[in-house]
């Protein structure tokens, strides 16, 4: 709901999102500075796309949303 678009996972703990600006090691080096530790896509192949694992407790999941929100409010506001 926020804007990103999702590759959806298939049995993986990981997924991987459509970063929302074309370099998707600045994108992360963006969410660093909002506190989300997120893996560039073209480390893995997948150039563009940032990979998001979801191996952690579901509390730190949930306090990493407003930091998603206001990182993709902040692109779309550039």
């Amino acid at each position: 709901s926020y804007g990103y678009d999702c590759i959806k996972p298939e049995g993986a703990f990981y997924l991987f999102v459509k970063a929302p600006i074309a370099d998707d090691v600045a994108f992360c080096s963006l969410a660093k500075q909002k506190n989300i530790l997120v893996v560039p896509g073209s480390s893995f192949g997948c150039a563009g796309y940032i990979r998001i694992a979801y191996c952690v407790p579901y509390d730190m999941i949930a306090r990493s949303l407003p930091g998603f929100k206001s990182l993709i409010e902040e692109i779309k506001t550039q």
